[in-house]
């Protein structure tokens, strides 16, 4: 049949809702698109891990809450018996919210959430979303074995004091800009841990995260964190080893008023971006307020923004530096700097840390 072979070349799916409605919507979503096929359904943790062991999909979306077995134990027993790529497809409450970011730290690869509108979901906002993380977490999937092996990348630091060469990076930044989307909360667990309690600059992130998980999200880093991790707020003092998370549905900018008071400013506008918060917004906040003394840091990601905010801080004089196609989960928003020419480094996920200490603290240790 000339079926099969175009057959088992798609992404396969497994979902998992404890919903018939749901079932049914997230499949007729995930089958409109031609490179995925839904193996099956499972209404519980409990069959879906039956339906993983017989059916083998390449990723699963999870539902947070169900009966017998819940998202969360079910994401733990998958990670356990049968890693694969998750997404957890989840409300919007608050329990929900807090739910999924203890997952995305248990190794999901990401999370949709569930827009409900009376009795019906509202396909125009989830379809594309749930289609472009599925297809990202499969690459993902494949890609892994490769990202991890163990390779000498150009201008690496070796832990403990090793150099980089410096070219015309001649000033200190005093405050960090981070842009990451896709596969970002996982590299935000792995970095922010490595920055010291006396890191002597702020850092503001915007992770592209449904309404109500940043939070949570929040929350879980700190914990993790020697430094402070918190969800930024209207017109709070910017702090140096303070770790800002820009707060889901609102763009997160900076307004220096001295060359000591920098405030942080929460607004609905501009309107006209495809994400909110916007890397954009904050990045060319930033290179307005900081000029020379930003650095601006572009991670993994679907999509292109953060690209015209990289922009801005490199032709204020700042640094940029951009995660490598290796070690990304998406190599969407890096790529489009790098396409640019914007970037002054290209390095793996575990070199950014290091680097960022390096360009801070090099004028005490030249």
């Amino acid at each position: 049949m000339k079926e099969e072979p175009e057959i088992s070349s798609r992404i396969s799916v497994l979902v998992v809702d404890d919903s018939a409605f749901m079932r049914t919507a997230l499949a007729r979503m995930i089958s409109s698109d031609p490179d995925l096929q839904v193996l099956g359904t499972a209404f519980d943790g409990a069959e879906a891990l039956e339906r993983i062991a017989t059916l083998n999909p390449d990723v699963v979306t999870l539902d947070v809450e169900m009966p017998r077995l819940g998202g969360l134990q079910t994401l733990r027993r998958i990670m356990s018996e049968s890693p694969r790529p998750v997404i957890m497809v989840s409300g919007t409450t608050v329990n929900n919210a807090a739910i999924t970011s203890q997952a995305l730290g248990a190794g999901a690869f990401d999370c949709v959430a569930k827009q409900l509108s009376t009795q019906s979901l509202d396909i125009s906002h989830i379809r594309l979303e749930l289609i472009s993380k599925i297809k990202a977490a499969a690459q993902s999937a494949h890609s892994r074995s490769a990202s991890r092996v163990p390779r000498k990348p150009p201008q690496k630091a070796a832990v403990g004091g090793a150099t980089f060469p410096l070219t015309a990076e001649s000033v200190r930044p005093a405050i960090v800009g981070v842009g990451i989307s896709t596969g970002g909360p996982k590299a935000l667990e792995e970095i922010l841990p490595l920055f010291p309690q006396d890191l002597s600059v702020p850092v503001l992130i915007v992770q592209h995260m449904p309404p109500g998980f940043t939070a949570p999200f929040a929350q879980r880093l700190n914990a993790l964190c020697a430094v402070q991790v918190r969800q930024a707020t209207q017109g709070e003092i910017v702090y140096p080893g303070v770790v800002y998370l820009a707060p889901s549905g609102i763009h997160m900018t900076v307004e220096r008023s001295t060359a000591w008071r920098t405030v942080i400013c929460l607004t609905s506008h501009p309107q006209n971006y495809p994400h909110t918060p916007s890397v954009d917004v904050m990045m060319q906040s930033v290179a307005v307020a900081f000029q020379n003394l930003a650095m601006g840091v572009i991670m993994t990601g679907m999509g292109s923004d953060g690209a015209m905010g990289m922009k801005a801080i490199r032709q204020a004089g700042g640094l940029t530096v951009g995660q490598d196609e290796a070690s990304c989960a998406v190599y969407g928003m890096p790529r489009v700097c790098a396409d640019l020419g914007i970037l002054q480094r290209v390095m793996p996920l575990s070199e950014i840390p290091r680097y960022i200490l390096h360009t801070i603290r090099r004028d005490r240790s030249a």
